[in-house]
């Protein structure tokens, strides 16, 4: 088959039933892990593997998934990449092994991959991941790798990382902590207080500024913090219902507040996020 993974990936990769190292089977369509049971795992036809520990999904749904590519793909976060991956050129070596925890469509994963790092992605969406796969292949990037996986449970061996990277999915401080290397860093993208203000007003009557996270970590060194704050112009319905999905608000706004982007072909509306930057010590 020809199955190409990174070394270093590949490497990295534990079983999820009992944390041994993984390789891939002899005929590539699998991987395996070395202890006596030989826990297999496949390769879906995308191009990903479910090392979930349980089957019962979650994660974004496919219509959910299919706005956030779209969006995406239009550009609109691309400074956000880019300062992430301005991130990582800063504080770990080019060729570096960068865990993308809660990675969705593979987006943020794939620009990661391009600027040279070697990048594994997991999320608990089969269909985020699928379509993470799916890029990797198309672009052609042997250095991206995508799994199935939750945050808070990450197939990977210990202290085998240089970086972790957590872009609006949740933090998980201590499992970070266990995948990185000694001096490795995380670095965790969220909302800053004006983050979609403009769409915000187009839906409430009342609008208020985001909120700090709860959730950040208290154990790790806090090396670094940046902000990529800039307007986006959005020119059609579609592309401002795609934002919409993507955020949050989706879920908890009512039909009748949703009711009110109907029509609405043009929408600025700023962009504000805060890379946090933090450091595992010992």
């Amino acid at each position: 088959m020809n199955r190409r993974i990174d070394e270093r990936i590949l490497d990295s990769l534990s079983c999820p039933c009992c944390s041994e190292q993984m390789r891939l089977s002899e005929d590539e369509r699998s991987l395996v892990c070395r202890a006596p049971r030989r826990h297999c795992f496949d390769f879906a036809s995308a191009g990903y593997v479910n090392l979930a520990l349980t089957h019962s999904g979650g994660g974004d749904s496919k219509d959910a998934v299919r706005s956030r590519t779209e969006f995406l793909e239009s550009g609109a976060y691309e400074r956000v990449s880019d300062a992430v991956n301005s991130v990582l050129s800063d504080y770990i070596s080019e060729g570096g092994l960068v865990i993308d925890a809660g990675c969705g469509e593979g987006y943020y994963s794939c620009r990661a991959a391009r600027a040279g790092f070697r990048v594994a992605g997991f999320d608990l969406s089969k269909d985020a991941v699928a379509q993470a796969a799916k890029r990797a292949k198309r672009e052609g990037l042997a250095n991206a790798f995508f799994g199935v996986g939750s945050v808070f449970s990450l197939p990977v061996a210990d202290s085998s990382s240089d970086a972790v990277v957590n872009i609006f999915a949740p933090c998980a401080e201590a499992e970070y902590c266990r995948v990185l290397k000694n001096g490795g860093i995380l670095a965790v993208a969220y909302a800053g207080r004006e983050h979609l203000m403009g769409l915000k007003r187009k839906i409430y009557d009342s609008v208020y500024t985001n909120e700090s996270r709860s959730d950040m970590p208290e154990g790790m060194e806090l090396l670094d913090e940046r902000r990529v704050l800039y307007d986006i112009e959005l020119s059609s319905e579609a592309q401002i219902k795609n934002l919409f999905a993507m955020t949050p608000y989706y879920w908890r706004t009512s039909a009748e507040d949703k009711n009110k982007l109907e029509g609405l072909n043009s929408l600025r509306t700023e962009v504000d996020i805060i890379i946090a930057v933090y450091r595992k010590n010992g």
